[in-house]
């Protein structure tokens, strides 16, 4: 089965929770495609090269910007004991807006026909880190957008939290729709984040209004985490230094 490129006009919310309490809800532009097939892409996209938009192998799948893009997913999968070269493997992410890109978190979909198996969640921080959560049930059985999946928290994402804790992600993936939520919980602490937006077909003429709506992609993230991070810091929320990363590439 073909999948033919997507974009995704979503909304991300975040919403503290605790002691000092904060919130913000943004736009934001994704993209939804299969990296492992050649298709058809409107002029304004490309793979592995500059345009107004794009994706490239180097940005996903393995340490920052060291990718190795879907072929480290099915290593992945494949040590947790799912290798079937049938299944479909898409790539949710921000694209690169011309040549710059910063992705908080990507989602890599593992997929048997329309049934979703797996989700791994592609964790960057600006300070250089990657980590990456693998979400199944047991036995891999179809994710409903009824189930939690829980992980225990391994990276340091925000300097106003620690490491500690866990998280709780839904995932709901609609023929028209996405829509996934991930809880931190340590103890009345926590954050609780959602990302959610109707699918359309990627054409040139939603890649130019995505520009316009939201000028310099993924610059425009990174100054909304520091105007976040400002805010918090002027709320009383206390700094924590940056530990080292985990070992492994995935919990």
């Amino acid at each position: 089965m073909t999948h033919r490129p997507e974009q995704v006009a979503a909304v991300t919310t975040h919403r503290r929770r605790g002691s000092i309490r904060h919130s913000f809800r943004y736009g934001v532009d994704y993209v939804l495609i299969d990296p492992e097939v050649s298709v058809r892409t409107p002029l304004l996209f490309s793979r592995n090269r500059l345009n107004l938009a794009s994706v490239h192998d180097r940005d996903h799948g393995g340490p920052l910007r060291a990718g190795c893009g879907a072929g480290w997913v099915r290593r992945v999968m494949a040590d947790h004991g799912l290798a079937d070269a049938r299944l479909r493997v898409l790539l949710l992410t921000q694209p690169r807006f011309f040549g710059y890109v910063f992705n908080p978190v990507s989602f890599w979909l593992v997929l048997d026909q329309e049934a979703l198996l797996a989700v791994i969640a592609e964790v960057s921080t600006p300070f250089g880190d990657r980590h990456s959560y693998l979400c199944h049930l047991p036995g891999f059985v179809p994710i409903t957008p009824e189930a939690r999946i829980e992980t225990p928290k391994s990276l340091h994402v925000s300097p106003f939290q620690d490491v500690a804790g866990g998280y709780e992600f839904r995932f709901d993936i609609q023929p028209d729709r996405i829509a996934i939520q991930i809880l931190h919980r340590n103890g009345s602490e926590g954050v609780a984040a959602a990302l959610f937006g109707p699918r359309a077909p990627m054409s040139n003429a939603g890649l130019v209004r995505a520009a316009l709506r939201r000028p310099l992609g993924a610059l425009r993230t990174i100054f909304l985490i520091y105007w976040q991070a400002l805010r918090l810091r002027l709320k009383g929320a206390r700094y924590r230094t940056r530990p080292e990363p985990p070992k492994t590439e995935v919990t």
